[in-house]
């Protein structure tokens, strides 16, 4: 038997209390009637929306700044307070919620399509705690229930206000608080150390491409891209298009998530060892490798064959470019772009074909332990938050007493 089991036991043999939200405290509405300008000048520090990635400091962040007057009766933040998203275009993001555990230093407001849920001053519940449960699935679930609108999802504070939350005793409200914040602050410390570790990694990844790629006088001769490569680009594919042919053969298109995949679909054009690169916006420049894969691209995306692969490798062009194209992206007019004729007039340096197997060799082994660390400690930070979501919707589940 652990300690909170114990402790309900002594302390509430009979079962938890549960109240709905209406009896044991009050809505507070957001900051309202406020102009374009009053954010221009401000003076008070003000939360737009309610984040679920919160500020360690005040569990909620601050985004910007909004001018109050010192006439104005507006109510501010306060600890203890759980701040609500009351109003948002889909019910996703509706009825998100963070709760506030350090008193606020200055006095801060929340935006009109947020609320305060605000519990009564005599009420035996812990910020801490509230943090908790008022993160949890179950509680979550039921918030969004209460939402309905057709351009906007916006909670009902009378249905909201009837939904009950479990209120057990103090002691046991703690033992909760500290085992759920050790897997809080376990999710925290993985997360910090995937950050640190990638970060270091990739300084290492950019030192070995930029110094194994400085050759002696002679070792290497100069080549365009358009001279070693077949360059050509993609087609127009819309998403309407993505929907009609489902299928499992990738897009790639000017993006950098998900490996530049902008969907699937059930025809391919491609299915030889190349490169593409994308050739507009944000992400001009990036470059993806393709071997033993039937893909497609669209008209943002440029393809790269090899001509000659006893002249190229096609992998070591692949690290080249990586580090070499981006440094060709035109800005445009607020558009960047590296178009096929701009790749094609890059000039490398190459080597003979097996001092470039060489390299190869060492960038793969190195790519892949840069490979194993993005994957494998993410996975890990998954599962210790879905540890976390296990053991808190257990540790706040309770026997359900019966108030008169």
């Amino acid at each position: 038997m652990n300690k909170i089991d114990e402790l309900i036991i002594k302390l509430c043999p009979d079962g938890v209390p549960t109240f709905p939200l209406g009896e044991i405290g009050d809505t507070i509405s957001g900051l309202r009637g406020k102009s374009k300008n009053d954010f221009n000048d401000g003076n008070a520090p003000f939360v737009s929306y309610v984040d679920i990635s919160n500020n360690p400091a005040l569990n909620f962040d601050v985004q910007r700044l909004v001018k109050v007057g010192k006439g104005e009766n507006q109510n501010e933040i306060r600890l203890g307070d759980v701040l609500i998203t009351g109003s948002s275009e889909t019910k996703v993001d509706v009825g998100l919620t963070s709760v506030v555990t350090v008193e606020p230093t200055v006095k801060t407001y929340i935006n009109s399509f947020c609320f305060i849920w605000r519990p009564s001053k005599d009420l035996p519940i812990l910020p801490d705690f509230s943090k908790h449960l008022f993160r949890g699935k179950e509680f979550r679930d039921k918030v969004i229930e209460t939402a309905n609108g057709v351009t906007r999802q916006n909670i009902s504070k009378p249905k909201l206000l009837a939904i009950k939350i479990p209120i057990p005793p103090i002691e046991v409200q703690k033992e909760i608080v500290n085992i759920l914040d050790a897997f809080s602050n376990l999710e925290s410390e993985l997360r910090d150390l995937l950050v640190a570790e990638l970060d270091s990694r990739k300084k290492q990844y950019t030192h070995f491409l930029e110094s194994l790629f400085i050759f002696k006088k002679g070792q290497t001769k100069r080549w365009l891209i358009s001279e070693i490569c077949d360059i050509s680009r993609g087609t127009v594919i819309s998403k309407g298009y993505l929907r009609d042919h489902p299928g499992t053969y990738p897009v790639y298109s000017s993006q950098t998530l998900n490996n530049g995949i902008f969907g699937h679909i059930d025809t391919f054009a491609y299915d030889f060892e190349s490169l593409t690169w994308t050739t507009d916006g944000a992400n001009a420049g990036s470059i993806f490798y393709h071997q033993n894969e039937k893909f497609t691209i669209t008209n943002v995306c440029g393809l790269l064959r090899v001509k000659d692969p006893s002249l190229v490798s096609t992998r070591y062009l692949y690290y080249l470019l990586k580090t070499e194209a981006p440094k060709h992206v035109s800005p445009g007019m607020g558009n960047p772009k590296i178009m096929a004729g701009t790749m094609g007039d890059i000039s490398i340096d190459l080597p003979d074909i097996n001092l470039q197997l060489e390299i190869v060799a060492i960038l793969d082994k190195f790519d892949s332990l840069v490979q194993d660390i993005s994957t494998g400690l993410p996975a890990e930070v998954k599962a210790r938050h879905l540890q976390y979501e296990f053991y808190r919707n257990k540790l706040l589940t309770f026997k359900e007493m019966d108030v008169a």
